[in-house]
């Protein structure tokens, strides 16, 4: 299958188009958004010059079935799913702030803890902790949402003061968060997973509050497996995991993080391939279904118009 990493359609009563680093994002009559998730893939805030097959069906389908399972903390824009890479759903005003919740200690939150920080986002962490140890209970380390470039962290009360969201929606929001990472946490362990950290979105419609965009997928979130979690803590050794970290770690490895002058090393087919196969592995480990590759029909852009124009003249 070849990958998707741009769509141009023209949907019927199609307003306008967004463009993000891995979603296309297409607005219908401003009421609905229909969401193609693309096989692009982001690190450090850029987008690799080549795209992973089967990437856009895996964010896809893993999200459905989040939003889908956590439909009575709060509700979610999701209508349906017409293509495996589509999502088609209620156009909301999206707030400007993305909520990260961190139960353990990794990834960039390490890195900052490792550098001598011991505040993140307003958040006082503990002294003595080792990469990867559990927080006592899950913090909420929010970011700023933007369009181009770096999302910057941000405390809960800086979010406040500067009138990014009001104090009792970001209490709501928060509130939300825990319960969504709660949920997470328990489906994550009945698949042998832990859920180490993730990211939610959050918009308004008619004065009401909606998760939107993804959730509990790899691009979103780091998951480790909970098998030999406790023992290479103590010996302080890496964990296994299924989440994008392992991309990072490549080029950074390869010499790349994001900043000026940074070139991305080279994407061979076998790394390519090995990060497609990764995302298909996360999608199993975490659904516990066996992925089932989309038609790798000749043309993927035509089926999906095909459609998801089918599904949007039933609204």
């Amino acid at each position: 299958m070849n990958a998707i990493v741009k769509t141009n359609f023209s949907f019927p009563k199609q307003k306008s188009l967004y463009v993000g680093k891995v979603r296309d994002v297409y607005n219908i009559d401003d009421k609905y958004m229909a969401m193609v998730v693309s096989d692009r893939i982001s690190a450090f805030d850029v987008v690799l010059p080549k795209g992973i097959p089967y990437k856009g069906q895996v964010l896809n389908q893993i999200a459905a079935k989040f939003l889908d399972a956590t439909a009575d903390i709060l509700p979610n824009w999701k209508l349906a799913t017409p293509d495996p890479m589509v999502t088609v759903g209620l156009k909301c005003e999206g707030f400007r702030v993305e909520m990260i919740v961190r139960g353990y200690l990794a990834g960039s939150a390490w890195r900052e803890y490792k550098a001598g920080a011991r505040t993140l986002c307003g958040v006082q962490l503990p002294e003595g902790m080792v990469e990867n140890q559990k927080f006592p209970t899950p913090i909420v380390t929010p970011t700023t949402k933007a369009d181009e470039g770096h999302d910057e962290n941000i405390s809960r009360e800086e979010i406040i003061r500067t009138g990014l969201v009001d104090k009792e929606d970001y209490d709501q929001l928060e509130k939300y968060a825990l319960q969504l990472f709660e949920r997470g946490t328990k489906i994550a362990a009945e698949k042998g997973l832990i859920l180490v950290d993730t990211k939610y979105e959050f918009g308004k419609r008619d004065g009401k509050i909606y998760l939107i965009d993804e959730i509990h997928t790899p691009d979103s979130s780091r998951y480790f497996y909970a098998d030999g979690y406790e023992e290479r803590l103590k010996k302080g050794e890496h964990q296994r995991q299924l989440s994008k970290e392992f991309v990072r770690e490549w080029l950074m490895a390869n010499g790349f993080q994001g900043k000026e002058g940074q070139k991305v090393p080279e994407m061979t087919d076998e790394i390519v391939n090995s990060i497609s196969d990764r995302y298909i592995e996360l999608y199993e480990h975490i659904t516990g279904e066996r992925f089932q590759k989309a038609d790798d029909c000749a043309d993927v852009a035509a089926r999906i118009e095909k459609n998801v124009t089918a599904y949007l003249a039933t609204l």
